[in-house]
Order: structure tokens, then C-alpha cells, then sequence
């Protein structure tokens, strides 16, 4: 038998640090203003930051993966994580194993697993988490598409049961599929917005839903003294001038800003960190197979799109330096990147309107989009490079927690996108598989399901790794999105946070420690 840390350890290191680098390890002080008083001991340290979304649900079938994760993963373990050099290591499962052919994982629990209540997890808990999100439509139910059931022997033994090999199942339980909730109440309304989880905190009565999150920790939490925060308080302030704003006036300790405040940021005394290549911008090209869009089921047009964008005046301008120019879907220190396959469809307008007319559309045609807090700064700028080639592009309003569910309804053709990147598995997952989160619509052919098949399949690393090039080669060719720029990120701390390189799982509250430890 082969354990997945031996077949998978490699794999997961070559995923790119800076995906990873938004978990920076933060030291701060402790008061919400970044001030600590004289004789506070770390053990009551709080922390406030601002996110501009909050999460749409806690219910573990509905999570999204956005910055609501700082939200629900203070709530709930997961069974696996992610570590600082994108390995997945044990968490609340302390061991896995895959059978031979690849279709039995078998995650052995921690013994002192318990919830928010008091009460023990046991492994049923876990198999009847799983299953239940197995059955639930949402956004994490096609993420254990593979999995034909979920079984408990024992107390602390969970055994998932594949139709196929799949290589991102780790992954997923490493982030929100991974979740533990307490079943007992998982179906109850309530539990949605006060879920019982078994996570390091839980929610406090001063929390006010979609406002501000008031996170109390869990001293009887298995691994309590990885939170040292007390409290942790998570406001959702939508416009990124009103966060940049509270950070200069100390209402919040740290925050992700935007490039074109990086200047004022430092002349106001925040401290910046600047991370590379934290997510890809891109323009999605969900229906291409022309359901609703008959215009993008020709590849010609989709090819034509690509040809659409000054990548390196993107760059220059609207990200002001802090990101690099890609027309790959895949992170760029991924299994699945290829630096060849840049400038296949150099910035050209004259060419994309003849091929836009070689398909039919020489007059070009009107593209309707969601406008959310992920394109909002970019609206102006893609528009007038589609524009430029003949397409129209109509902008239709849609509200924070419905940005996620803008994509997955199917009823936008293209939508702009920011992911964060990832490892290759779940890149190709997210975007190509036929029930991807990232694929609305359903997009397969029998040649790229052979190659995700091959890679499902293949156990050598190295062999793997030319299986993800081929696979994004195919994705490439036939224009299968429109990616833009590999961004960074910019983390802007009070002028008394320190922020350090050691990053643990992306996007939760262990990003931050009080100054002094």
C-alpha cells in the first residue's frame, strides 16, 4: 500500500509559494487599533481585519472558498491542510492512506476531536458530514463526485469509497469540502448562520450577520495554541477605499489593498507586503458550447477574445506593476504551467476582428456579464479592449453574496474571474472537469476527458506533471478561457504589525500572531 504523502508530497510542492503566501504569518499587536496596553498578555490578544464579501452560508455544503474562509475555517477543522510549502499534512485526520488501485482512501481521526458543544467527533460524524454534502446541491457537492459513499468502521477511522482515481480528492479535504459539522443540527435553518462545528472558535452573540463576525476562541480546541487571538473580530466592508480608510485609522490591524493604493499606503505608515502571484485574473469562458451564447461556441471567437487583451499594458497600468502577463489558466510554478505556450495569442485587434468575421460576426456581437466586487475595478478597461474588436459588452449588476452563485447558475456566458491559484490537480478540476465549479456549463470532450483520465491514473510525478503540460496545451489551443495577468497581492498591516514570510493555510486566522511570540 501506498500512503498519499508518498505519492502525492512531490506533486504538491511545486505548487506556487504565492498561492499559498496569502497565509502570511502576521505579528501583531493586540487591540483592534494595533495598540497593545501595557501588561496585556497574549493569551487575550484580539484581532480585527476587513473582507468585502461575507461568507453566503456556514452550512459545510454551501461553503465558498473566497475570503469567507477566514470566517468558517476558525469554525470548522478540516480533516486535512495545507502546509507553508503546499504539501497537505494531517489536521484533524492524523494519517491517510490510498489502496493500491488507487480507489480506497482511508483517514484515521484524531482522539481528541471535539466540538463546539463539548461533545466527541467521531468518525460517523465525519461519514455523515461527507455524505450529506455528497447529496446536498452546492458548490462543494461536485468536488466528491468520485466518492460513491463514505463509511465509518470504528470511531475514528473514515474509509471513502471511489468510482475513480482522483488525484485533487486530497486537496478538497484539505479546504471546505474537508469540513466537520456536527450532524445532529447540519439540516437545521439555524445552522447555516450558527453552525456547530468542531473548529478552534465559535461564534459570538455580538456577532451581526453580514456586518461583523465576532469570533470567540475555543480553549478546549485540540491545537487551541496555534489561535493565539482571543477574539477575532471579521468585518465585511465592501468598498476597498472604506478598508484602506479604517486601516489608516487603526479601526482594523491588516488588510488586503489594491495596487493603486500601494503609495498612499506607505506614505500613511502602513507596513506592505507584497506577494507574487497570488491569483489569476481572466475572462471565464463558461459557455463554450454556445448554449446561451451561440457566438462562443466557436472557437474562432474565443480565440479571437484572447487576441482582445494588451496583457503587459494590463501590467503596467491597471496593475501597476504587481503581476506578470499569462494566457494559462495554471499557476505559474504549477505541474500544469508552460512557459512555452505564451504568446500563442499576442495582443493583435486587427486579427481578432477578421477571425471574429471568419465565424460569422463581422459586426461583432453583445456579451452580458455579472458586474461584482471581483471585475468591478476592470469593467472599464475589458470593455474597451472587447470593444476594440467589435464586442459589447453589457454590464449587469449582482450583490456580493451572489457572486459565486453568478457563476455556478450558468445564466452568464463569460464571466470575469479571480482565482486564487492552487495546485495543478485542482486548477484542471476547478475550471475543465465536467462537474468543475468553474465549469458551469458542462464543458467536456472525449479527448480532454482521456487526459484528465491519464492524469487521474498516473502515480509518477514526473510522468504526471507532462500529462497537466499536455492537458494545458489543449486548453490553450482551443482558447478554452481568456486568462490575463498572474496578480499578487498586497497585505497592508498597521505601522506596529510585523509581517513575516512564514505562511501556514491559506486564508484563516492563523495568519496573524500577537507581537511576541
Amino acid at each position: 500500500m501506498r500512503t498519499s504523502s508518498q505519492r502525492r508530497s512531490a506533486r504538491a510542492a511545486t505548487a506556487i509559494a504565492a498561492a499559498l503566501a496569502l497565509a502570511l504569518s502576521i505579528t501583531a499587536c493586540s487591540s483592534p487599533s494595533g495598540g497593545q496596553s501595557e501588561g496585556q498578555s497574549n493569551d487575550s490578544a484580539t484581532l480585527t481585519l476587513a473582507i468585502q464579501a461575507p461568507p453566503p452560508s456556514l452550512d459545510p455544503a454551501q461553503l465558498d472558498e473566497g475570503t469567507g474562509t477566514f470566517i468558517w475555517s476558525s469554525l470548522f477543522d478540516t480533516l486535512l491542510k495545507v502546509d507553508n510549502e503546499g504539501k497537505i499534512v494531517p489536521n484533524a485526520a492524523e494519517s491517510w492512506e490510498y489502496s493500491e488501485d488507487l480507489l480506497t482512501l482511508t483517514l484515521t481521526l484524531r482522539d481528541d476531536l471535539t466540538f463546539s458543544t463539548g461533545g466527541a467527533v467521531t468518525a460517523q460524524d465525519v461519514a455523515d458530514t461527507l455524505n450529506r454534502t455528497r447529496e446536498t446541491p452546492g458548490q462543494q457537492q461536485p468536488k466528491l463526485s468520485s466518492v460513491e459513499s463514505v463509511e465509518a468502521p470504528d470511531d475514528v477511522t473514515v474509509v471513502l469509497n471511489l468510482s475513480k482515481p482522483d488525484p485533487v480528492l486530497v486537496n478538497y479535504l484539505a479546504q471546505a469540502t474537508g469540513v466537520i459539522g456536527d450532524p445532529a443540527v447540519l439540516d437545521d435553518a439555524e445552522s447555516a448562520v450558527r453552525p456547530t462545528g468542531s473548529g478552534p472558535y465559535e461564534l459570538a452573540d455580538s456577532t451581526v450577520d453580514g456586518t461583523s463576525y465576532v469570533l470567540q476562541r475555543r480553549d478546549d480546541y485540540w491545537n487551541a495554541e496555534a489561535y493565539p487571538f482571543e477574539t477575532v473580530t471579521v468585518r465585511v466592508i465592501q468598498d476597498s477605499t472604506a478598508i484602506f480608510n479604517a486601516l489608516v485609522a487603526g479601526e482594523i490591524n491588516a488588510a488586503n489593498i489594491q495596487a493603486p493604493q500601494l503609495e498612499q499606503a506607505k506614505s500613511s505608515n502602513l507596513t506592505v507586503a507584497q506577494i507574487g502571484s497570488a491569483a489569476t485574473i481572466l475572462l471565464l469562458l463558461a459557455d463554450r458550447e454556445g448554449a446561451i451564447q451561440p457566438a462562443l461556441g466557436d472557437e474562432r471567437v474565443r480565440q479571437a477574445l484572447n487576441m482582445a487583451f494588451d496583457r503587459q499594458l494590463y501590467v503596467d497600468t491597471l496593475f501597476a506593476g504587481i503581476a506578470e502577463p499569462t494566457e494559462q489558466n495554471f499557476n505559474m510554478n504549477g505541474a500544469a504551467y508552460d512557459a512555452s505556450l505564451e504568446d500563442t495569442y499576442p495582443f493583435d485587434p486587427e486579427a481578432a476582428r477578421e477571425l471574429l468575421a471568419d465565424a460569422g460576426y463581422p459586426d461583432g456581437f453583445t456579451l452580458t456579464m455579472p458586474s461584482t466586487l471581483v471585475s468591478q475595478n476592470y469593467e472599464p478597461a475589458i470593455t474597451q479592449s472587447l470593444g476594440d474588436i467589435g464586442v459589447t459588452v453589457q454590464w449587469e449588476p449582482v450583490p456580493p453574496q451572489n457572486i459565486a452563485s453568478s457563476l455556478t447558475g450558468g445564466q452568464y456566458a463569460a464571466v470575469v474571474w479571480a482565482e486564487g491559484t492552487n495546485l495543478a490537480g485542482r486548477e484542471m478540476a476547478n475550471h475543465f472537469s465536467p462537474n468543475g465549479f468553474l465549469n458551469p456549463f458542462n464543458w467536456e470532450t472525449p479527448e480532454f476527458d482521456e487526459m484528465l483520465t491519464a492524469i487521474a491514473a498516473e502515480s509518477d510525478l514526473d510522468a504526471q506533471a507532462e500529462l497537466y503540460k499536455k492537458a494545458s496545451a489543449y486548453t490553450v489551443e482551443h482558447a478554452l478561457n481568456a486568462p490575463i495577468a498572474s496578480l499578487g497581492a498586497l497585505w497592508a498591516t498597521s505601522k506596529d504589525v510585523e509581517v513575516a514570510t512564514e505562511v501556514n493555510v491559506p486564508k484563516t486566522v492563523r495568519m496573524f500572531a500577537p507581537s511576541g511570540d
